[in-house]
């Protein structure tokens, strides 16, 4: 069983897990003052001669302890971060570094477009599933990037995820009785974030639900006290150990908002939220960009410099210029025309709403009147009279009177966009009656034929979002455009399939051409990321036209990119709608451009933050740590495991071994481990029934394989499997090597000694069950003068190894289980003095806490009497987590091997 403990008025709560076949993956919880529960003594073990083949059962048996217990929360050098599908890169490790180093792991990665934030929470969470803090993980993205999230924690970290989109909630509807909780029923989910904070529908259920990790990607939308997705991220953040955000643009410029974010992390960090600083929230929070350092040292030959963002001027045509005058005339100039402006000052933007969506096209701009037209609010004689005006000069453009869209099929072309070409494009367009515009007249115009051609848009379904993004990944398939709303700005990887962009129309705002450009200016990029804008030009008197605002916009970005790697501290403006805003005010008070994008002269902490924070240039790698192992590499320790487990695996699994590969028959137990990937992946892997999976150990290899996937025409998932140390494989077998023993059994196993040493685990754990002290020791002379060392130096001394022999002699079982109470007293000795080594490095910092929260609650109730009392019961809720956090207990000793000669 694997289990956890936890105090409880009935005495300790004990909820475990089954690993034998009967109770295979069933919890259960029991109190102990209510239900008997056997404690097994370390001194009772029984020994057993281990008659296998080069003692393989036992060398198992101690690879599959180590591998199976947690690294203590001791320990926070990092474990894995060298095993996985992605390039070993320091930069991405230190979030992981940073968040090992808290008392939990609660930060925020606010790396800018393109860094790898993905990667990083992945390996963050690999991380904390290696010390058993990971077993219940709740991930919410944005819907469009479903998908894509799921398969790079498959594909790179061997993470599965169930995910819950519209085609998953009906398959929980199926799976489960209704009313269950789904939340319990499946241990690790992947969820829209929209589709969380429908409190109706899931709060009763998340408000009953524990997770051990908790993750929001591009939580910058959480900001707002008074929305549902804050409503949501409260709740779960109450709900969580670790709570991991991530956003390019971490806040929205107003330090009491920010505030509160940071607060969902660590309420203690911030006492007064008008008055803080950066250094309060250092270790909570991370942000590098392109122009880092660190980053420039160790991103060369892996992400393509970044070509120049080209402005295509297309001048107006005859029809639009008519357009351009009737703006001009009477709805731009402001409150010095002949008889007042057209609307009233609480629409004073309005005009510049109706410009934008001329300046994106005809069709656009007649959508934007008739609603305005339909609407009850317009109710004001003259403005109708100017809109019906629009509208029907606007009616009267033809599509061949459109000059952008004429140059938007001429770039096409030069740029390689026809039937036979395998060139790929992605054209942004703000408008959604836009897109449907070109989806409707390009390919045409073009030779294409429709499927060629792909509209991505906030409107569609989530599923229909998802797979739209992978067709246009897949190399094989027939798409060769995509038309995407700004709904493709966030989190969308393009860069593998696509490294040119024409933005169509573009956004007032410097945040947003760069999330776009992000799109395929990001790590992993081979080839130089090309950017071009169509700008539309008048030559009428007093017109406003593309080069008044877009243009101009283009440039400073492309600046700003190369000079600060950002462009949010520009405007002093953090999220994109509010700079848009703020542009259109400045213009109306007659500022121009140049004048509304200058820099902030003052600085505060949220400039502060905009810079690089927790960035190195040439400082030491994050700190790792060597876990023990019996075995040269996991293939080996996989290879043996399946000869232990199966008499003939060959016949029994239909086991094949072929250039680097490993394939064989999933047996049920192990397919179940793999419920949570996609039924369409699983069904694409079954044959006659039964799922086959497809393994390497070789990283290159299942690059190439992964690599070879984008160039098919039906899914972006690999069949061939990369096994990292967390793959659910090895925990399978871990777990059915495990049961082959009984649980009062230990091997004894005949290797290179002068005397029997004695293997012994020892663990602290704290109040919730998580270990803070793990000692391997190997006891030796016995009896009367223990000697203890480290349990791996005892292995290598006595060459136990894959090609030791096993001569099956006989030995005094009897005389070597007299010695077990002696040999566990010893370790039991100096597992003690071990914990007090540990003290440090464990009490050091929940002490340092513990005064910080002290600090903190005097401050705060001297800032604000009224909220006192969500002051005080905050602070009781960081001691309380303290107090469970400390190394509380009896040590569990666990006798695992005795190491005889042989007589």
């Amino acid at each position: 069983m694997r289990s956890a403990v936890h105090t409880d008025h009935d005495g300790y709560l004990i909820k475990a897990v089954g690993v034998s076949e009967l109770v295979q993956d069933e919890p259960i919880a029991l109190f102990d003052k209510l239900e008997p529960v056997e404690l097994v003594q370390p001194e009772e073990t029984r020994l057993v001669l281990d008659d296998t083949p080069k003692f393989r059962r036992s060398r198992l048996f101690l690879e599959s302890v180590l591998r199976r217990t947690p690294l203590p929360r001791s320990e926070r050098g990092l474990a894995l971060a060298d095993g996985f599908l992605l390039n070993p890169l320091p930069y991405q490790q230190r979030p992981a570094e940073l968040a090992l180093k808290g008392i939990r792991p609660r930060i925020l990665i606010a790396d800018v477009v393109g860094l790898g934030k993905t990667l990083e929470i992945g390996l963050i969470l690999a991380e904390l599933m290696r010390r058993g803090r990971g077993e219940r993980i709740l991930v919410a993205t944005p819907q469009h990037v479903l998908e894509q999230f799921q398969r790079e924690m498959w594909t790179r970290f061997s993470i599965p995820l169930v995910r819950l989109d519209s085609l998953g909630i009906e398959r929980i509807q199926r799976e489960i009785p209704a009313g269950r909780n789904p939340f319990t029923h499946f241990k690790r989910v992947i969820v829209s974030i929209d589709t969380l904070k429908d409190s109706s529908r899931y709060g009763h259920h998340l408000e009953n639900t524990r997770w051990e990790a908790v993750v929001i990607d591009e939580s910058h939308n959480l900001i707002g006290a008074t929305t549902q997705r804050n409503k949501l991220a409260r709740l779960l953040a109450s709900q969580t150990d670790a709570l991991l955000l991530a956003s390019a643009t971490p806040h929205n410029g107003d330090k009491r908002s920010f505030a509160e974010l940071i607060r969902l992390l660590d309420p203690a960090a911030i006492a007064d939220p008008n008055n803080y600083e950066a250094s309060d929230i250092e270790h909570l929070y991370i942000r590098r960009t392109k122009v880092s350092q660190e980053v420039q040292n160790h991103l060369a030959g892996k992400w393509a410099e970044r070509g120049p963002s080209t402005p295509i001027r297309c001048a107006a045509t005859s029809a639009e210029e008519k357009v351009f005058a009737e703006f001009a005339q009477t709805w731009l100039p402001g409150a010095d025309r002949e008889g007042g402006p057209v609307v009233d000052r609480q629409n004073r933007l309005f005009p510049y709403t109706l410009l934008k969506a001329f300046l994106s096209s005809h069709v656009a701009l007649k959508e934007t009147v008739s609603k305005r037209l339909e609407s009850p609010k317009c109710t004001d004689e003259r403005e109708r009279r100017a809109l019906a005006t629009l509208l029907e000069l606007a009616a009267k453009i033809r599509d061949e009177d459109s000059a952008k869209l004429a140059e938007l099929i001429t770039q096409l072309r030069e740029r390689g966009i026809g039937p036979t070409s395998t060139t790929r494009i992605v054209v942004f367009s703000e408008r959604i009656a836009t897109l449907k515009w070109l989806e409707r007249v390009v390919p045409e115009k073009l030779g294409l034929k429709p499927d060629a051609v792909r509209i991505l848009h906030g409107g569609l379904p989530d599923q229909k979002q998802q797979k739209i993004v992978e067709e246009f990944e897949l190399a094989g398939s027939p798409v060769r455009l995509l038309l995407t709303g700004d709904v493709a700005s966030e989190g969308v990887n393009l860069h593998r399939a696509c490294h040119q962009m024409i933005h169509y129309d573009l956004p007032w705002s410097l945040i947003r051409i760069e999330q776009r450009n992000g799109r395929i200016d990001r790590y992993g990029q081979k080839q130089n990321p090309q950017f071009a804008a169509l700008i539309l030009t008048s030559s009428t008197t007093g017109a406003k036209d593309d080069t008044t605002v877009a243009e101009k916009l283009l440039e400073r970005e492309a600046e700003v990119h190369r000079s600060l790697g950002s462009a949010e501290a520009v405007t002093g403006e953090y999220l994109a709608d509010r700079e848009e805003r703020r542009l259109m005010e400045d213009l109306l008070k007659g500022k121009s451009v140049e004048e509304a994008v200058e820099p902030a002269e003052e600085r505060d902490v949220l400039a502060d933050l905009l810079a690089d924070v927790g960035t190195l240039g040439d400082g030491p790698d994050p700190q790792r740590v060597r876990v023990p192992s019996l075995f040269g590499s996991t293939s080996d320790f996989v290879g043996e495991a399946l000869q232990e487990l199966y008499r003939d695996p060959e016949t029994e699994l239909d086991l094949a071994r072929e250039d680097g590969m490993l394939a064989f028959n999933a047996p049920p137990d192990l397919e179940q481990r793999l419920s949570d990937l996609p039924a369409s992946y699983l069904a694409a892997q079954r044959v006659d029934g039964t799922v086959r999976l497809k393994l390497t150990f070789d990283r290159d290899l299942a690059q190439r394989k992964l690599d070879e996937t984008l160039q098919k025409k039906q899914t972006s998932w690999p069949d061939l499997s990369y096994v990292s140390e967390i793959h659910p494989l090895l925990d399978w077998l871990a777990d059915k090597t495990l049961v082959r023993l009984g649980r009062k059994d230990a091997p004894v196993v005949l290797a290179n000694v002068d005397e029997p040493v004695f293997l012994v685990q020892g663990v602290y754990c704290n109040q919730l069950g998580q270990p803070t002290v793990v000692e391997w020791m190997a006891v030796r002379g016995l009896p009367g003068s223990p000697v203890i060392e480290p349990l791996d130096q005892a292995l290598r001394k006595a060459e136990v190894k894959p090609d030791m022999a096993n001569p099956k002699a006989d030995v005094d079982i009897a005389a070597l289980e007299k010695l077990v109470p002696e040999a566990i007293a010893a370790a039991r000795a100096h597992l003690e003095q071990r914990r007090a080594d540990y003290d440090e490095s464990i009490v050091e910092p929940l002490r340092a806490y513990r005064e910080r929260v002290d600090e903190w609650e005097q401050l705060a109730l001297e800032i604000s009497t009224s909220r006192s009392n969500k002051v005080r019961d905050a602070a009781a809720t960081q001691r309380q987590l303290i107090a469970e956090l400390e190394t509380t207990g009896q040590p569990l000793l666990r006798l695992l091997a005795v190491v005889e000669r042989a007589q």
